[in-house]
C-alpha cells in the first residue's frame, strides 16, 4: 500500500504521526463540528480524571481537539492529541470529558521506520530534532511494509521525503542503522577526486522546425539568452502531451528535493577542491541554496568564485562559505534553463550609444535594457531553428510579432538577413 500523508507530529520517542491525505476532508468536517459542540470553556469545577480518558482539549490556537489524558499529575495533565499524536502538559481548566466522538478512530497513524535501528537502540534527541525538523507538517510518501500485532501500535513504513528514502538519510547522518538502504549511493556527495566529474543534463530539447512556449530566465546580451521550456503549455508542434506531463512532473520533483535539501544544508560538507564546471550547491541573497556549477575563481584574498545558476542561467560571485557539496541525487534532473542564440538581428551599425556592454561591446547597454523590457517576465512562444553548434530560436511575443522588432525600431539593431 503506497500513500501520500502528512507529518503531523514526532513524538519524543522518535515516533512518526502521519495524517493520511485521504482523511483530511473527514478530519476537517469532524473538527467542525467539535467546534459547534464546544463553545463552552474548560470544565471549572473540581473532576476525578483518569489515565486513558477521552476528552476534548481546548488548542493554544482556542480551537477544540479530541484528546486522551495519558498521564495524571497535579493541576495539569498530560494529554495526546489523538488525531494528531502530539502530547502537552494541559491545565485542568483546558479540559472537558466526553464521550462523544469515541466511536470514530483516531485520524492520524503512528508509525515507525521499517527494518531501522536506532543508535543506541532508541532515538537520541539530536536524531528526533533532525526529524522534526525535516517532516513536521509536510506531505511525504509512505510504503506500507508490516502492520502492527496489535491495532494499537505502529505501522512499519518506509517513507520517502523528494523522492529520497528517510531510513537512507538517517543512516547517512549516522543516527541510525538501516537494513536496507538503496538510496545511500544517491546520497553520497560528490568529491574532488571522483575520476569522471559528473555534470548536469540538458532537458530534451525541441527539433528544428518545433514552435514551443519559453520564458527568458537570463539575458547575457540581446542576442545571447537562457530559456526556461514552459512545460505548463503544451508544445505546438510534434510534441506529445505525455512527455509535457513528465516535465511538469519532474519539474515539481526538483522543486521538492531542493527544499528538503535546504532543510538540511547544515549537514552537506563545504566545498574544498573547485573544478570548472564542477556542480555544486550555492547560496543565492534569499538564503536559499541553489544547483549551480563553478566557473572560475575570481579573486583569491579571500577566494570569491564565479558561479551559474543552472535553473536559471544567472552569475553570481560568491564567498567559499555560499558554496556546498551536491548530493548525487539533485544531478538526475535535467537543468530548467538553457542557452540559446536569437536569431534575425545583429548589433546596429550607427548605435550612438557610448555606453557599452564590458564583456559584448559591440552591443550597448541601451539594446540590452530594451531587450530585457521586452521579455521580461512575458510568456514569449520560440521557433527552433538549429541546435548545433549553438541552438539557436526565433523569439516571439504573443502576438507572434518577433521580439526584436523593437529593437530595430528603436534603432538599437539592424535586421540580419
Amino acid at each position: 500500500k503506497i500513500f501520500q500523508a502528512v507529518v503531523s507530529c514526532i513524538g519524543h520517542d522518535g515516533t512518526i504521526y502521519i495524517i493520511p491525505k485521504s482523511f483530511e476532508i473527514e478530519l476537517n468536517k469532524l473538527m467542525t463540528e467539535i467546534q459547534i459542540n464546544f463553545k463552552c470553556l474548560g470544565l471549572l469545577e473540581p473532576y476525578c480524571w483518569k489515565k486513558g480518558e477521552a476528552c476534548v482539549v481546548r488548542g493554544s490556537d482556542t480551537m477544540w481537539y479530541r484528546g486522551k489524558v495519558v498521564e495524571l499529575g497535579g493541576s495539569t495533565l498530560q494529554v495526546q492529541y489523538i488525531d494528531h499524536g502530539c502530547v502537552e502538559r494541559i491545565p485542568q481548566c483546558h479540559l472537558y470529558p466526553t464521550t462523544l466522538y469515541t466511536g470514530i478512530p483516531p485520524f492520524c497513524i503512528p508509525c515507525q521506520l521499517y527494518k531501522t535501528v536506532p543508535i543506541g537502540n532508541f532515538w537520541q534527541q539530536d536524531a528526533v530534532d533532525c526529524l522534526q525538523e525535516l517532516l513536521t507538517d509536510e506531505e511525504v510518501e509512505i510504503h506500507v511494509q508490516e502492520l502492527p500485532d496489535n491495532p494499537w501500535g505502529k505501522l512499519s513504513i518506509n517513507l520517502y521525503f523528494g523522492g529520497m528514502s528517510l531510513s537512507s538519510f538517517m543512516a547517512y547522518q549516522k543516527y541510525c542503522v538501516a537494513e536496507d538502504c538503496q538510496d545511500i549511493p544517491e546520497l553520497e556527495l560528490l568529491e574532488a577526486d571522483v575520476p569522471v566529474s559528473p555534470s548536469y543534463m540538458l532537458p530534451p530539447l525541441p527539433i528544428p522546425g518545433d514552435t514551443f512556449p519559453v520564458r527568458v530566465t537570463h539575458l547575457v546580451s540581446p542576442k545571447e539568452v537562457y530559456i526556461c521550456l514552459d512545460p505548463s503549455k503544451n508544445l505546438t508542434k510534434q510534441s506529445t502531451a505525455e512527455g509535457d506531463a513528465n516535465c511538469d512532473s519532474e519539474l515539481k520533483s526538483l522543486d521538492e528535493a531542493l527544499k528538503w535539501c535546504n532543510k538540511s544544508v547544515e549537514s552537506l560538507p563545504a566545498l574544498t577542491h573547485f573544478q570548472t564546471e564542477m556542480p555544486c550547491l550555492v547560496e543565492y541573497q534569499d538564503g536559499l541554496w541553489y544547483r549551480a556549477k563553478l566557473l572560475s575563481i575570481e579573486e583569491f584574498d579571500p577566494i570569491k568564485i564565479l558561479v551559474q545558476f543552472v535553473d536559471y542561467g544567472s552569475f553570481s560571485v560568491v564567498p567559499t562559505s555560499r558554496l556546498r557539496h551536491i548530493p548525487y541525487h539533485l544531478l538526475k534532473y535535467p537543468v530548467q534553463a538553457v542557452r540559446a542564440l536569437l536569431a534575425g538581428f545583429k548589433p546596429a551599425l550607427y548605435d550612438k550609444n557610448m555606453k557599452r556592454i564590458p564583456y559584448s561591446p559591440e552591443w550597448s547597454l541601451e539594446a540590452l535594457w530594451a531587450m530585457m523590457e521586452c521579455v521580461d517576465g512575458k510568456q514569449l512562444s520560440a521557433s527552433m531553428l538549429a541546435l548545433s553548434p549553438d541552438i539557436t530560436i526565433s523569439l516571439y511575443e504573443d502576438d507572434q510579432n518577433l521580439v526584436h522588432m523593437k529593437l530595430i525600431e528603436m534603432g538599437l539593431a539592424d535586421l540580419d538577413e
